[in-house]
């Protein structure tokens, strides 16, 4: 059987920008190399999730590895505590956070810090909080944990008793939908807000007070704490508020992947929600350093893992999170350099190294990341499937544009797996 390669770039999809002369950012990028599998192979776009859902990252993941999102969700902070090897069991109360700056109406300056929060100063915020902030509204212990730069995971565990994750976010920037999925909102100056409980279980009620006890306490800590102090004197934004979403309260039970698909596949992923999906998939983690920060490097030491992935098993799904965060800043110049670098540093050195006639290679989004929206949007991303004896389309270019001409239309996120597992076995 062939060998296959599913790369997801996280938030590659965008729309056109002025800054671009009306081009997106992929569209403007200098990517020979992933032209080279276009040409060589089918495209299509897809929506990663469905028509007029703009999906969060890991509802989209889940969806693109095959799984029905709507089934098998359990929420981002369940996912994310996973990810971050935190303790969880059933009856917890999980977040994914964000270190944030309010000012001092509540307001939201930034939810990430202006991304200059190191992942050291971080630890020691979390350092503090945990060792500083009790809950007492009912006896129960948390963790907080930082993961990588302004991102962090709550997991709250009642002394007696279990918690429900059906409270609503912190975080005004993300919806949560009546199915528990989350959904990103367009870019809004908006205010924090407090949990509430989206039924009227007891269990609900607990989960929202203990988590707005833990915002609460935590936001004094932060806005007195040297390290923000020094932050604010060096005219850096502070680290003062902790913004939560997506509570989950259930370890999903998801069917493993190699049980669906008879196929041993590994993960490699930068952020520890991709990883958690990986993992509750029963998918071989592949260790990676956290990222140096020096892309050129870090993209060529994926070059490596990826041949040694390949070599000893049926498939390697690799999660890029480069282009998504210059879209979540608007930033469409950077963006598109990103796009470039991964082509030139990523793909030019991988695909000399590659049978195309054995190994079937899959480029592709998780989600759209519009640098003029500067959020998750429903937008269809572009898809290539290339090699594997894939017969070409008339598509020689990868771009949306491009994508949208392609011989493989427009297909939903949950059928693009099992189209793969069809290829690989024809």
């Amino acid at each position: 059987m062939k060998k296959l390669l599913y790369v997801v770039l996280d938030g590659l999809g965008d729309l056109p920008t002025p800054e671009l002369d009306g081009k997106t950012p992929l569209e403007a990028a200098k990517t020979p190399n992933l032209d080279f599998l276009a040409k060589k192979g089918k495209t299509g776009l897809m929506y990663s999730v469905g028509k007029g859902i703009a999906p969060e990252s890991d509802v989209a993941v889940i969806s693109i590895l095959g799984y029905d999102p709507f089934k098998y969700h359990p929420s981002r902070g369940v996912i994310e505590a996973v990810g971050a090897g935190l303790d969880f069991r059933d009856g917890d109360l999980a977040l994914r956070c964000n270190f944030a700056t309010v000012d001092e109406e509540g307001f939201i300056v930034d939810r990430r810090v202006g991304r200059s929060l190191t992942t050291e100063e971080a630890s020691r915020l979390a350092e503090t909080i945990n060792r500083e902030v009790k809950l007492t509204y009912k006896p129960s212990k948390f963790i907080f944990k930082n993961t990588i730069g302004h991102r962090a995971v709550l997991v709250v565990r009642l002394i007696d008793g279990k918690l429900s994750g059906k409270i609503t976010n912190v975080d005004p920037a993300y919806l949560r939908t009546m199915e528990g999925l989350g959904v990103a909102k367009a870019y809004v100056k908006a205010k924090v807000e407090k949990s509430r409980p989206l039924n009227g279980g007891e269990e609900a009620k607990i989960a929202a007070e203990l988590l707005n006890e833990f915002i609460e306490k935590s936001h004094k800590i932060l806005k007195n704490h040297e390290l923000n102090l020094k932050r604010v004197r060096e005219g850096k934004l502070p680290a003062n508020f902790i913004l939560a979403r997506d509570a989950g309260d259930t370890l999903p039970k998801f069917p493993s992947f190699q049980e669906l698909y008879k196929v041993r596949f590994g993960c490699m992923a930068d952020m520890p929600v991709e990883r958690g999906i990986a993992l509750l998939c029963g998918m071989e983690e592949i260790p990676l350093p956290q990222l140096a920060g020096d892309l050129r490097k870090d993209y060529s030491l994926r070059v490596e893992k990826t041949l040694e992935a390949l070599e000893k098993l049926d498939g390697v799904y690799i999660h890029i999170k480069g282009p998504d965060e210059p879209g979540h800043d608007g930033d469409a110049i950077r963006k598109m350099r990103v796009i470039e670098l991964i082509d030139e540093f990523y793909f030019a050195k991988l695909l000399p190294k590659l049978d195309l006639e054995k190994v079937l290679v899959v480029v592709t989004a998780d989600h759209s990341t519009p640098c003029i929206v500067r959020s998750h949007t429903d937008d269809p991303v572009p898809l290539l499937i290339s090699g594997g004896g894939v017969e070409a389309d008339s598509v020689d270019t990868f771009s949306e544009k491009a994508c949208r001409m392609g011989s493989l239309g427009t297909i939903k996120g949950s059928e693009l797996m099992p189209t793969l597992i069809k290829l690989l076995r024809g």
